[in-house]
């Protein structure tokens, strides 16, 4: 199976293409908090050429949907939608949280592991998951003080771009985290090799945002209709 992975939900613009029976066949990230828009459609073109794999060879594309930035969660999502509708190729949603959280549960699935991502204001995205990779706590927006409490909870590991938020934070009655990395983006190739293994009919790839943007509307600047 080749899959071509796409992600764009954090600080970078990333893509890689995997043959599930030869391995990671191209493979490029581009760290940026702006820009993403310009940037991923070359990446991805690039990939594919140092892949030598036509997009009409791909038997599926898979993109993270979230949570990460407005802005570029829409960008990866509308490339994989154009692709996947170009290539007839069924196109699979992954969320960020699921990506960070890949590595570690295949290295040792029998810690928990809590995943946090900067939401700011003093809030992070989280998730923890159990032994054998189960979750314990659906993704969700939270409290630093709220995520600290959920996290602490017996002998984990946190992993993501608030890790040390989290263990800046932690209770001095609870167990250290076995585990502390703070990584600002997932591995691509993870995206890849989750993507590979999705079950089910591929669905309308929706974004994962948990919170409402701080851009709304002004009411009172509105013109009236007429």
């Amino acid at each position: 199976m080749r899959v071509l992975a796409i992600d764009t939900a954090l600080e970078a613009c990333s893509a890689a293409v995997l043959d599930t029976e030869k391995g990671v066949l191209a493979s490029e990230q581009l760290a940026m908090a702006r820009g993403h828009a310009e940037a991923l459609i070359p990446l991805i073109a690039k990939v594919m050429a140092a892949a030598d794999v036509p997009f009409a060879d791909l038997d599926r594309i898979a993109v993270t949907t979230g949570p990460g930035s407005f802005t570029g969660l829409r960008v990866g999502i509308s490339a994989a939608r154009g692709i996947a509708l170009s290539s007839g190729k069924p196109a699979f949603g992954l969320t960020t949280l699921a990506a960070f959280a890949a590595p570690y549960i295949a290295s040792d699935d029998t810690l928990s592991l809590a995943v946090a991502i900067d939401a700011r204001h003093e809030h992070v995205y989280l998730q923890v998951f159990g032994p054998g990779g189960r979750t314990l706590v659906a993704p969700r927006i939270a409290s630093l003080r709220d995520a600290v409490r959920i996290a602490a909870n017996g002998r984990t590991r946190v992993v993501g771009p608030a890790a040390r938020m989290i263990a800046t934070a932690w209770p001095s009655n609870e167990p250290r985290p076995a585990l502390v990395e703070e990584k600002k983006v997932p591995d691509i190739t993870w995206v890849a090799r989750l993507g590979a293994v999705a079950n089910g009919g591929a669905s309308t790839i929706k974004p994962l945002y948990l919170r409402a943007p701080d851009a709304q509307p002004q009411s009172a600047a509105r013109l009236p209709r007429r």
